[in-house]
């Protein structure tokens, strides 16, 4: 009987701590994707061993990046700014091609380390990637014929019918426009290389794009006027995208953004475009 009693109470000790939950070594809270060692390797030890950083660019938003069709060379101030990142982890950038609707379903996706050329920091965008410490801030701003400067000034002044407004497919400027515009006609036209050429030749009236490519664009062509680029309709901010969840990779992107930002370096780049 005593036999039988101990072993009825050892098997109801075993069933209690089955029961038990697990105990878990992730800090509480569940905040924060998991750190990259936890699951692959992080980016910061892979992109030094291939010695390779791949970059996905757009290659179509000047100053910050330029695809030249004919030579297939990219040139602007985040393109300078991804040689020197990948210089100091002991690479050289190769850039892999996207557009503002699949970046970063490209960066999601492992097909680059890092997505640059003039990307704005949105909450949407944030959801599925990390975005470094920033480069600059910025926001929308119209771009329009000089002999029509004083017509569109305003968001109202361009919200009328009869207004032609143009944009690019799948970024933010067509977002800012379809949310801010009820009656002005918007049209999309697919090549961002070309489309301030559709406001040259009268066939759309106004862009709302970032001021610093207002201010790049107004400087190589005469004909156009940047509207108050320092007072913009909205608030944004340029940084690099990441892939979410590594944190090591990000905290040395960040730290080498801090250092660029504050030592010239960006500064200089960016001076060699727009000034």
């Amino acid at each position: 009987m005593k036999r039988a009693a101990t072993l009825s109470a050892l098997a109801c000790l075993l069933a209690v701590t089955a029961a038990a939950p697990a105990v878990s070594d992730a800090p509480a809270g569940g905040g924060g994707a998991a750190p990259a060692a936890a699951g692959k390797a992080s980016a910061l030890d892979t992109i030094p061993r291939r010695g390779v950083l791949r970059v996905c660019t757009t290659g179509d938003y000047r100053p910050f990046s330029h695809l030249d069709p004919k030579t297939g060379t990219y040139s602007g101030v985040d393109i300078k700014m991804a040689e020197d990142l990948a210089k100091s982890l002991d690479a050289r950038p190769r850039y892999v091609a996207t557009t503002w609707a699949k970046l970063v379903g490209d960066l999601s996706a492992g097909r680059c380390d890092i997505a640059m050329g003039g990307v704005s920091v949105t909450l949407p965008r944030a959801r599925s990637v990390y975005f470094s410490e920033p480069t600059r801030t910025d926001g929308k701003t119209p771009i329009v014929r000089c002999a029509d400067k004083d017509k569109y000034q305003t968001l109202q002044q361009i919200d009328r019918p009869g207004t032609k407004v143009v944009v690019n497919p799948g970024g933010t400027n067509e977002e800012f426009a379809r949310a801010h515009l009820k009656q002005a006609a918007i049209t999309v036209h697919p090549d961002n290389t070309t489309i301030f050429d559709e406001i040259i030749a009268g066939r759309a009236d106004v862009m709302m794009t970032d001021a610093s490519e207002t201010r790049y664009q107004a400087k190589i062509h005469p004909e156009l006027c940047s509207l108050h680029p320092d007072k913009p309709f909205s608030f944004s901010e340029k940084a690099y995208a990441l892939p979410r969840g590594d944190n090591e990779f990000k905290a040395y992107v960040d730290q080498w953004v801090h250092l660029a930002t504050h030592d010239g370096t960006y500064r200089k780049y960016e001076d060699a475009w727009m000034k």
